[in-house]
């Protein structure tokens, strides 16, 4: 099928990208002080947002992928989820002191979790599917888009710390600013071409819950989230403590904080500049192998830093994150729009690359936090990363080749049509 293209439909999507994650990274980057040195919630009160906001998000998101799957480019779940956002500054403002006051710090916890929740990690999904379906129907890369994201978590990070010394509240009123902006490019600028829908979605073949339940014997959809239940969660669980770790080598915090501050800066400029060549070396080795690739470096990152002899060793290794993001960023959304039905490609994407992968985050951090106190950073980093090099090495073995027809495992194992239409 020939391909239709226009020009001009892609500038404004790695703005909307850089827009939505602005208000990600900020909030989630100074709500912890916030809380602290504002609300003045002890750490327990603040744990239980962040435990709620984990626990909602295995409600909210799959439920925004069936959703998301049933409205295709149609953005009311955009707009929704957009429109909440806007509503963070207010939130914060006006709102979150006079209810911790009438009510308690409880409520008020599960409330601004469930909300948050509803915002970050589950709008996340619905943002990254609608502008990954945006650029098969528009003919452009997803991982150039998504270099607005990367430069939103460079820019809050240097924006945000002014802000909130400024005036704290400040962090929040620009995530409603950079929600409004985000509402305006999705409203009046992301446009789609919609001659090649047909690309993203079989407009005459209408999703179901029965096909949602079909999903779940499709063994190569197990194998993808147990794949991220292992490397990718472990990945995040593993950079949840370690600037503890790094403030072992070095005989003061503030050293300690300065360099891996640094680090941090220089990961997220390679992160950067990785997400332009990236789609174009994921077409060439292939989404399946992309992610295998993700699996091994993440391996050797953790294993390597518990095996690190001083903090040079470490700091290579840390900077190895920044090939990390690019490569699974690129390579699950090019898998799932290779391999899987594209009508279920948000479900899919939902719940195998963010559902599966939440609840086994739960899980390990608590077991991790037990574990550093227990048999110190270094065994535990073994341990994990022992984990992500078997998982990886079983994905290896039995994930499906990626061949660029996205219904060729549906057809071969006749899991996802309804059986009156084969």
């Amino acid at each position: 099928m020939k391909h239709s293209t226009r020009k001009g439909m892609f500038w404004s999507f790695p703005i909307s990208h850089f827009s939505y994650f602005f208000i990600w990274a900020i909030v989630s980057g100074y709500l912890t002080l916030w809380l602290e040195q504002v609300a003045n919630l002890n750490g327990s009160q603040a744990g239980i947002i962040f435990s709620m906001m984990a626990a909602m998000s295995l409600v909210f998101q799959p439920i925004f992928g069936f959703f998301s799957d049933k409205l295709v480019m149609k953005k009311n779940l955009v707009f929704v989820i957009l429109g909440a956002g806007l509503l963070i500054g207010p939130y914060f403002e006006w709102a979150f002191m006079p209810l911790l006051s009438a009510t308690n710090s409880f409520s008020i916890a599960v409330i601004t979790g469930i909300y948050l929740s509803f915002v970050l990690n589950g709008g996340v999904s619905v943002i990254e599917q609608y502008i990954q379906r945006a650029s098969v129907t528009n003919q452009f890369e997803f991982g150039h888009s998504r270099i607005g994201g990367s430069i939103a978590g460079a820019v809050a990070s240097f924006v945000g710390g002014r802000l909130f010394l400024i005036n704290p509240n400040l962090i929040f009123w620009a995530a409603t600013g950079t929600a409004m902006i985000a509402i305006i490019m999705f409203a009046f600028f992301d446009k789609i071409n919609l001659e090649n829908v047909d690309e993203v979605t079989d407009v005459n073949d209408k999703i179901s819950m029965s096909d949602v339940r079909h999903l779940f014997k499709l063994r190569n959809f197990w194998v993808l989230g147990v794949f991220f239940m292992g490397a990718s969660a472990l990945y995040d669980v593993f950079d949840q403590q370690f600037v503890i770790f790094f403030q072992t080598f070095f005989p003061s915090v503030a050293h300690a904080t300065t360099v891996y501050s640094n680090i941090v800066t220089i990961q997220m400029v390679i992160e950067i500049l990785l997400m332009i060549p990236m789609p174009y070396i994921i077409n060439k080795i292939g989404a399946r192998n992309g992610l295998i690739i993700y699996g091994f470096i993440t391996a050797i990152r953790i294993i390597g830093t518990a095996l690190a002899p001083n903090w040079i060793f470490i700091v290579i290794l840390r900077l190895m994150a920044g090939f990390e993001m690019p490569l699974v960023l690129v390579s699950i959304m090019k898998y799932i729009n290779g391999t899987f039905d594209n009508n279920l490609y948000a479900t899919i994407y939902a719940l195998a690359a963010n559902f599966m992968k939440q609840i086994s985050v739960f899980i390990f951090s608590a077991l991790a936090g037990h574990m550093y106190d227990s048999i110190g950073f270094q065994h535990t980093y073994l341990l994990m990363g022992s984990i992500v090099l078997i998982i990886t090495i079983f994905t290896a073995f039995l994930l499906e080749n990626d061949h660029g027809d996205k219904k060729t495992i549906l057809r071969e194992e006749s899991i996802l049509k309804n059986p009156k239409k084969i």
